[in-house]
This record gives structure tokens, sequence and C-alpha cells, in this order.
């Protein structure tokens, strides 16, 4: 199951939660304020590499390979 980050539309609040892809976001509870009003966010992923172990974005692609 994935996770999903939302926000309380009421007090802001920012929670994630294990959801499938066909649960409905209405029955999700703010667990701050308690209203049913959440906003499924966008989120960032990691990778798994730290920054110290990967270079910038034109290093880690071999030239002339994506064009």
């Amino acid at each position: 199951m994935p996770i999903y980050e939302y926000e309380c539309v009421d007090c802001g609040e920012r929670f994630e939660l294990r959801r499938g892809m066909t649960d409905k976001d209405d029955e999700i509870e703010c667990p701050r304020c308690g209203t049913k009003k959440p906003r499924r966010t966008f989120s960032a992923f990691g990778t798994g590499a730290s920054e110290s172990t990967v270079g910038s974005p034109s290093e880690s692609c071999a030239p002339g390979r994506f064009t």
C-alpha cells in the first residue's frame, strides 16, 4: 500500500497515511482537529543515496546518452 501525505484545510496539520489506491479521501479525519477536510499533497521521495555520494546532475548522466 502506498503512503499518502495530507494537509488539513482547517488547521494546516500535515500527516501521512498508508492507504489503498481505491480508498476514498473523504473518509479521512485530521488527527489534530478531527475535521474531515484533508487535502492530498504532493511529496518528494527519497532515493536512498546521500548527497555526498551523488554528484551534480550533469555528472551522473553519461554524455550523449539522453539526446
